[in-house]
């Protein structure tokens, strides 16, 4: 019986949050910090691709702590519910091959943020 619960008490940790209602400027931020995320891990690896955006291991870095500590805020999720969110939107835009595709916008935005 025990093993039973503690089974089904994994299964719902491990189980992917549902997707909360996004304001546009959320998905935005959300986004915005994945892309800051992908970018910074490349051009720390090197790659050539991602040295054709300015640096944004520092400020790409601030700005996603505040994006996802506001979207934290604005959903009621937890640390790993966030995780799973940006997880997600990050996977997407490989996928997609979106990042290219965002990152000037996002650039705006890290400018109009102040960091």
């Amino acid at each position: 019986m025990l093993t039973q619960i503690l089974a089904a008490a994994l299964a719902l940790l491990a189980a992917p949050v549902a997707p909360p209602n996004l304001s546009e400027e959320d998905r935005a931020l959300l986004r915005c910090a994945a892309a800051f995320a992908l970018v910074a891990g490349e051009q720390a690896m090197g790659n050539d691709a991602a040295k054709k955006w300015p640096p944004v291991e520092v400020r790409g870095k601030e700005f996603f702590v505040r994006a996802l500590a506001q979207l934290m805020d604005a959903t009621g999720l937890d640390r790993g519910g966030i995780s799973q969110l940006v997880s997600a939107e990050a996977q997407a835009m490989l996928d997609n091959d979106d990042v290219d595709k965002v990152m000037p916008a996002c650039l705006v935005m890290l400018d109009a943020s102040g960091v």
